[in-house]
């Protein structure tokens, strides 16, 4: 037995209540996905300033996560230092808790546990002091940080930042996501988007 115009116009109905179900429970699902992934997993963070560069640069968006993570030595981390800024600041670790960073000015050299860093990421030697006094060993559950634009960057050798609390990382700078426009030509380095090291 066929189905009556009527009956088809009903069971249509029901089909698309169905699809129009379905469409707003995998909406809700992607956003309930979302907010869970960045609200435990991962962050983005704009990078402000120009302490990192050439790694870094005004403007760059990056994930952040602390999921499991434990600071080590070289990596990119964001952290909240409120002696020096409301805002959350990205750096390098140069050391870890334990460890002696000692700068050699004149050479521009950093040594941790007196063997020199090999330092491709840095802009230039590190020439500028601050409040840096050598040698110094970094209290355990703390890091000395450094920007990779060594003689633009306010970091652990300023007392305003001196040693950070491991428990004020935000987490581990992983991706640039969004790359921030040159401050001379305007344009964005493409790229750059990329896992950070």
């Amino acid at each position: 037995m066929s189905e009556t115009w009527p009956e088809i116009k009903k069971r249509k109905l029901r089909e698309r209540r169905g699809e129009v179900f379905d469409w707003i429970q995998s909406v809700v699902t992607a956003l309930l996905v979302c907010v869970l992934l960045f609200t435990f997993i991962v962050r983005v963070v704009g990078v402000v300033g120009t302490s990192m560069i050439d790694t870094l640069q005004q403007g760059d968006r990056l994930l952040v996560s602390d999921l499991f993570y434990d600071p080590k030595q070289g990596d990119i981390v964001v952290l909240w230092k409120e002696s020096f800024s409301d805002e959350p600041i990205v750096k390098r670790i140069i050391a870890t808790g334990g460890q002696s960073v000692d700068i050699d000015f004149d050479q521009g050299i950093v040594y941790v546990d007196g063997q020199a860093l090999e330092e491709d990421y840095i802009l230039e030697p590190t020439h500028r002091r601050i409040d840096f006094a050598n040698p110094v060993v970094v209290p355990e559950g703390c890091l000395f940080v450094m920007g990779d634009n060594r003689n633009g960057s306010t970091d652990s050798r300023d007392d305003r930042i001196g040693f950070v609390d491991e428990r004020l990382v935000m987490g581990k700078a992983l991706f640039l996501i969004y790359p921030g426009a040159d401050e001379e030509t305007g344009k964005r380095d493409w790229s750059r988007i990329g896992f950070l090291h």
